[in-house]
């Protein structure tokens, strides 16, 4: 067991390589996508989707949802 520390650059070196040979490149980079920060402002996606929504709508919304029968079970 390595009880010394590494810089975490090293470590997803390793990771890195260890994932390109043991899975390949095309699903290592799809795994890697996940963790991704993305490029997009939340917040400014956001007011585009609810600026335009009054809170007794979003509410009228919610609730004509909870009314709908549910779906089977998907699991």
């Amino acid at each position: 067991m390595n009880l010394q520390a590494r810089p975490l650059s090293a470590i997803s070196r390793r990771a890195t390589h260890i994932l390109f040979k043991e899975m390949g490149v095309v699903d290592t980079i799809r795994f890697l996508n996940q963790f991704s920060l993305g490029q997009v402002d939340y917040s400014k996606e956001r007011r585009k989707w609810l600026d335009d929504i009054s809170l007794d709508n979003a509410i009228s919304q919610i609730k004509a949802e909870r009314k709908k029968p549910a779906v089977g079970n998907l699991f």
